[in-house]
């Protein structure tokens, strides 16, 4: 048998997680047959197969992460491989391949009498999920009447986006140091109802940038440094039942409204139809959530580092301020601004978000 690996997929990406399969051990391929769809970082990615052969095993489950170079699947010894597009190495299987760890245990395994079979039979227990407590492993009846009388549990395992995004939040929990800043916006000279919001957003934040580089920066904390980056690379919190996707804006202090709106559009379908590129998600130097349209108006939200700042937009509300001699009702639009302490100071923040509120209260 000769082994195909899962193949380096570019751009530093060290594993994927296996979707699903799209062909079965017995099947017959042939050059370019999309064999499985993996998720890396988001992205769902169809790996097409090196050769034609017939496949003898396939040795990755669905939801399983698989570091690049581990083996996804064996084709049958001896057969022709055609030229074709070589996407990953095929190897001789080393010979000390174990079998595939399985999340549950196979029915030969359980030890259990015919008289606890059928009990487990008769209260819908699944013995692979019952802790046997008798000699040897065995499972008693004891162990099954436990099992069906234990309230019922949902546990799933973290899988593609949210697999990604519980990784990205430890990690931020380990090594940032965060402090959150608070204000709002009288958005009241342009607000309507009518405008595209995100693009006045935008514009501040580029505002936000330029009167304060520092919170355009990835901080190194093992070196320790600092590195103020030239573009604005902003990257667009976007909320799906899948998780949370933050495609990239590049540079978008040099393009355009029209081209903020083109790149939004184009990230959010990508969202829905799960066909955003790694390279989409990847290097933002400033965060954007605007999650008030969701609900909520202030948040302490979460650095994820090597950025250093994300700006955070609340739900407007109209409310009653003092003009001139009289009470305007006007519409706020509440800012939070989390930064990381040890790569900016407070007043750095709070410059930022000033020029942000500057910005955002320009009439159109």
């Amino acid at each position: 048998m000769t082994t195909f690996n899962l193949p380096d997929l570019g751009e530093g990406l060290r594993e994927a997680e296996v979707v699903a399969w799209h062909v079965a051990e017995g099947d017959h391929v042939v050059v370019d047959q999309p064999l499985v769809s993996v998720e890396t970082e988001k992205a769902v990615v169809e790996i097409p197969s090196p050769r034609s052969g017939h496949v003898e095993r396939l040795l990755a489950h669905p939801g399983e992460v698989v570091q690049v170079g581990a083996p996804l699947l064996t084709f049958e010894k001896g057969l022709h491989a055609e030229t074709g597009t070589v996407v990953g190495e095929l190897v001789q299987a080393p010979a000390a391949a174990g079998p595939i760890p399985t999340i549950r245990r196979a029915a030969a395994d359980i030890r259990a009498t015919p008289a606890v079979r059928a009990r487990a039979r008769a209260l819908g227990v699944d013995l692979a999920k019952v802790e046997p407590s008798g000699l040897d492993d065995t499972v008693t009846m004891a162990d099954v009447e436990r099992t069906a009388a234990a309230p019922p549990q949902r546990e799933s395992a973290l899988r593609g986006a949210r697999r990604v995004m519980a990784a990205n939040m430890s990690r931020a929990g380990r090594e940032v140091v965060p402090a959150t800043v608070q204000d709002e916006a009288d958005i009241e000279p342009w607000f309507t109802g009518r405008e595209d919001v995100t693009l006045r957003l935008i514009q501040a934040i580029v505002a936000g940038c330029t009167a304060e580089p520092s919170l355009n920066a990835s901080f190194d904390a093992q070196a320790p440094s600092l590195r103020h980056n030239m573009d604005i690379d902003l990257g667009l919190a976007i909320d799906s039942r899948d998780g949370l996707f933050v495609p990239v804006l590049r540079d978008v202090a040099r393009s355009s409204p029209q081209d903020w709106r083109r790149q939004i559009d184009t990230a959010k379908q990508g969202v829905k139809e799960r066909s955003l590129k790694p390279s989409e998600l990847r290097a933002p130097t400033i965060t954007l959530s605007n999650f008030g349209n969701i609900g909520g108006r202030h948040a302490a939200l979460v650095v994820v580092p090597p950025q250093v700042a994300i700006l955070g937009v609340g739900r407007a509300r109209d409310t009653a301020i003092r003009a001139g001699d009289g009470i305007a009702m006007h519409r706020l639009l509440p800012l939070s601004l989390t930064f990381d302490h040890r790569a900016v100071t407070g007043g750095e923040a709070a410059r930022f978000l000033r020029a942000v509120i500057a910005d955002l209260e320009k009439p159109s």
